[in-house]
């Protein structure tokens, strides 16, 4: 049985030309077992001094604890923003049969 700590959620905004190849790359990759684009994302914030204000899709990802750093590494190589946002947190619960299947897909020799 899988540990639900074992399963993350990572959260990764992306430009809205960009956020389907990345997921499908992560997908493909076995670095995720499902990537959920929520569209229509207005994201404000500071860079390099200026507040900015722009259209972004999230990227919520289904991933293991084990994957993730490689999945971080991957998103830094394929994004196109100088520094892109890639956070995660550990799942607390879950269905035991869906947390199985995140594992099972994300596993690197699949």
């Amino acid at each position: 049985m899988t540990d639900p700590a074992d399963v993350w959620v990572a959260l990764i905004t992306a430009p809205p030309t960009d956020a389907s190849a990345l997921a499908r790359a992560l997908v493909t990759e076995r670095l995720a077992a499902c990537v959920n684009l929520l569209p229509g994302m207005t994201s404000v914030y500071r860079w390099r001094g200026e507040v900015h204000e722009d259209g972004e899709t999230l990227l919520v990802v289904k991933t293991t604890r084990d994957r993730f750093p490689v999945l971080r590494q991957r998103v830094r190589e394929l994004h196109p923003y100088d520094l892109p946002e890639c956070i995660a947190v550990p799942v607390t619960s879950g269905i035991p049969e869906y947390l199985e299947w995140v594992t099972t897909e994300c596993e690197a020799d699949g």
